[in-house]
């Protein structure tokens, strides 16, 4: 993640070493942009050290948040593909809830977020002793991502460490999520005053700003009830309790900070709704708060929010593949019954002299001349949304190179899975497993699973699969909407929550291939009918296991995907085994054995 035109100079920071907590990795040697202004500081360097880390696996890799929120979900799952995706396990773990304190997945993320709680820490240390002019607005940033780090951090473990930055040698503190979840959401607010609003002092959406933070806060008080009592049996939790000024409840923080971005006009819904997941969605109308992507050879942006579900014959160059990976639970499929018209669903790609690729075997050629940029590799672009059944799209010939026709265009041709070639490729939604309590497939099933095509595929410089310039957003003006429906449902005002929901259907409309049609209203909502909408809009960014649990969804069975009902310490994830044994303090969750 980088500053864009603000930090232009590239530059080595340090940052770790002034406040090491458990988890905290060597910066030494990062390459980031530097300062606004003539010379770097060490303010801001250590500011962009902050920042980088959201951008710099966290929130963007296969790995990070997605694993943690998505996986677990009961939206998407990642199963082991007959020879691929076994990995000791991990990554099957994460659906069927089997993890331990030591699963690779979870320890490789408390390390990534305390890191980023040590890089905030560091930066807000550095910035107090700075003199650089603009101290104060540098400060707040770093204070709410040390807010954003902590807490998410609360969200998923319980418990989260911190070091107080203006005291030498400071003690560790462990923060614990039922108390501490105030003094986060205090934190937040107590920097409002400094901070930019949207595109004032150079500011952008890859930048905390007032904006950024009122997001936040609406997030935080949605969920503060929860991470007051985690393990509540029934999962009926009080989320109208009095806010933590003591001013309304914590709904009514919900729709209040919600206000102030949807009245703001500073963003509007795109009635295409996968514009804020393409490759030109940098400033995008919709995105609020964004981890910026560059594809610069510094630190490339991170393609994997689109790879992993494609499949490993799919190409948008003949250079670039997708991985077969990841994909849509059949639970989740199923939940859009009777909403494959809705423009979230999927949408078909039009190329520029008109052909509409189908993806059904009608359409039997595009054109090439489409190109990756700054190549001459031509460009074949997928549909979006959800994709499923036989799939279609170019092979490569022989001397190289797309297959082309006889008049030059890109052939397009049904598809086989290319470790499994007798195998089509056929993205059934079912999953059938062998097994039903394990997400294994054999060799010759490992087309199975709808996917997830929401994220443009970027063909970077041709050659390079994982690299992409798509912003990843971690709020945009869409999960706000989801966000004050809820608040509106939980204090009873469902008439005000039927109309939010309505504004996301509505807003968006279908290609002109079925003639640019809005999305359709519906008559009526109730927890259930807005947990599934809440879906629909948001599904696969990484907002969904903390939903589920507000929902009282996470224990239950997910039968087709191998997910087994499970107990409420599940809701939250071990500390990992290695930091017990290293760090006085911690102690592991309830229902993990230390």
């Amino acid at each position: 993640m980088k500053f864009k035109t603000i930090f232009k100079k590239k530059i080595i920071i340090t940052a770790c070493a002034a406040l090491a907590l458990a988890g905290c990795t060597n910066l030494d040697e990062t390459i980031l942009d530097a300062v606004p202004g003539e010379e770097s500081s060490d303010a801001a360097a250590a500011l962009a050290a902050a920042y980088d880390r959201l951008g710099d696996r966290t929130f963007t890799d296969n790995g990070g948040m997605i694993a943690m929120q998505e996986y677990s979900s009961d939206i998407a799952l990642l199963p082991t593909r007959g020879s691929d995706w076994g990995d000791g396990g991990k990554w099957r773990a994460m659906h069927e809830f089997t993890w331990a304190p030591d699963n690779a997945v979870i320890t490789d993320n408390w390390t990534l977020l305390t890191n980023g709680i040590t890089r905030s820490l560091t930066a807000i240390r550095t910035i107090e002793a700075s003199t650089d002019p603009q101290k104060a607005l540098f400060l707040a940033e770093a204070k709410v991502l040390l807010a954003f780090y902590t807490y998410t951090t609360l969200d998923l473990y319980g418990q989260a460490p911190y070091k107080d930055p203006s005291v030498a040698n400071a003690p560790l503190v462990i923060l614990k999520a039922d108390t501490a979840i105030d003094d986060v959401i205090k934190n937040v607010e107590a920097a409002l005053p400094d901070l930019a609003e949207l595109g004032t002092q150079r500011t952008h959406n890859g930048r905390v700003t007032k904006e950024a933070a009122y997001a936040m806060l609406a997030q935080m008080y949605l969920n503060r009830a929860v991470y007051k009592d985690r393990y509540n049996a029934s999962s009926n939790f009080n989320f109208n309790e009095p806010a933590v000024d003591g001013n309304g409840t914590d709904m009514d923080k919900v729709i209040s900070y919600s206000n102030l971005l949807i009245n703001s006009g500073k963003f509007s819904l795109a009635s295409n709704y996968f514009d804020s997941f393409s490759i030109n969605n940098d400033g995008a109308k919709e995105l609020i708060f964004a981890i910026t992507q560059k594809i610069d050879k510094l630190r490339d942006g991170d393609n994997d929010l689109a790879y992993m579900s494609v499949e490993r014959n799919q190409r948008v160059s003949a250079g670039n593949r997708g991985t077969n990976g990841s994909c849509i639970t059949p639970e989740f499929y199923a939940s859009w019954d009777g909403n494959h018209d809705d423009p979230r669903f999927q949408r078909h790609y039009q190329y520029a002299d008109g052909t509409w690729f189908m993806n059904d075997g009608t359409t039997l050629s595009v054109p090439a001349t489409d190109m990756v940029p700054g190549t001459t590799s031509p460009w074949f672009h997928f549909n979006r949304g959800i994709q499923f059944g036989q799939q279609y799209g170019p092979k490569l010939a022989a001397a190289g190179g797309f297959e082309k026709t006889a008049d030059g265009r890109i052939k397009v041709s049904a598809l086989v899975c290319e470790k499994s070639t007798t195998t089509p490729m056929d993205f059934t939604p079912a999953l059938n497993f062998d097994n039903p309590t394990q997400s294994v497939l054999a060799q010759n099933q490992i087309n199975r699973g709808a996917r997830c095509f929401k994220f443009e595929f970027d063909p970077g410089d041709g050659a390079n699969n994982g690299t992409s310039k798509v912003d990843i957003p971690l709020f945009r003006l869409g999960g706000i909407y989801t966000m004050r429906a809820e608040a509106y449902l939980r204090k009873g005002e469902t008439g005000l929550a039927l109309a939010d929901v309505n504004i996301l259907r509505t807003s968006r409309t279908r290609e002109s291939l079925f003639g640019s049609v809005p999305g359709t209203p519906i008559a009526a909502i109730s927890a259930d009918v807005l947990y599934k909408e809440i879906g629909f809009e948001m599904y696969w960014e990484m907002w969904r296991r903390p939903q589920m649990v507000r929902f009282g969804k996470l224990d239950l069975a997910l039968p087709e995907s191998a997910k087994p009902a499970t107990p409420p310490y599940k809701r939250i994830f071990p500390i990992p085994q290695g930091v017990l044994d290293v760090t006085k303090g911690f102690t592991q969750n309830t229902g993990y054995v230390n």
